[in-house]
């Protein structure tokens, strides 16, 4: 291996543009199927069977079919069924955030699913007893206590995605990968980019791995005495347990 190569490859603007198209595709892609997966979690429990069917069938297709395979077909399939994505408007960072979108949605509902689960009915329903309409009930009771249950969960699916994000050379999106594969075909030195590439997915998802720890210490259930007055009044319903 070169060092002098790899150095260049490492320092390379290729690269680095390919961390800010990554980094960006990750956060949106992310964001959108974290929306998409509380919407499925909560149709998953819906009172109406043809709703829970609808919402399993979400999670059962996208979980099933490969991420990769999902790609190719919003890049080069979709476009044949709907008339509107044909021409340059579709471009390649629309369709990897639309297929990684609905991908992280079914694992995002999944993880959401099983934090509601987790938290006892019984608060839902002195909630409403209270007179609290449905949405203050989920906001200021539900929601506090699922973003603690959910957290290191969705912390290492975000993780995930970013590494997943590489795919997305299949559909010519200018990520690091497909950056570093465009320089190793003029160049083929195969060792010194593709290492240079590994790098810096290290040092992205360590990044991340440190801000995950950061999330887990901040929403991180504690039962010291000095603490349980704060939680307590933090998490209480209107006019019970809070002065």
């Amino acid at each position: 291996m070169d060092l002098h190569v790899f150095l260049d490859a490492l320092t390379s603007k290729a690269l680095r543009e390919g961390v800010w198209v990554t980094i960006t595709l990750t956060l949106a892609s992310f964001g959108a199927g974290a929306v998409i997966g509380l919407l499925i979690a909560l149709l998953r429990g819906s009172r109406f069977r043809v709703v829970r069917a609808a919402a399993w069938t979400y999670v059962w297709v996208f979980r099933a079919v490969p991420t990769l395979v999902q790609l190719v077909f919003v890049w080069y399939a979709l476009p044949q069924l709907i008339h509107e994505l044909r021409g340059p408007g579709f471009t390649p960072f629309m369709a990897a955030t639309l297929a990684l979108s609905v991908n992280e949605g079914a694992y995002a509902a999944e993880i959401i699913r099983g934090g509601l689960l987790s938290i006892d009915e019984g608060q839902r329903l002195a909630a409403r007893a209270l007179g609290m309409p449905p949405f203050s009930v989920f906001r200021r009771v539900i929601a506090p206590q699922l973003i603690r249950v959910i957290t290191p969960t969705m912390a290492n699916d975000f993780i995930t995605m970013l590494k997943i994000t590489s795919l997305a050379y299949v559909v010519s999106l200018q990520e690091i990968l497909t950056n570093a594969q465009s320089q190793v075909s003029v160049s083929f030195r195969y060792a010194e980019w593709y290492l240079a590439a590994a790098i810096y997915y290290l040092v992205l998802v360590s990044i991340f791995m440190a801000v995950q720890a950061w999330f887990e210490r901040r929403y991180a259930w504690t039962s010291s005495a000095g603490t349980a007055a704060g939680d307590r009044a933090r998490f209480a319903l209107p006019g019970i347990g809070a002065r």
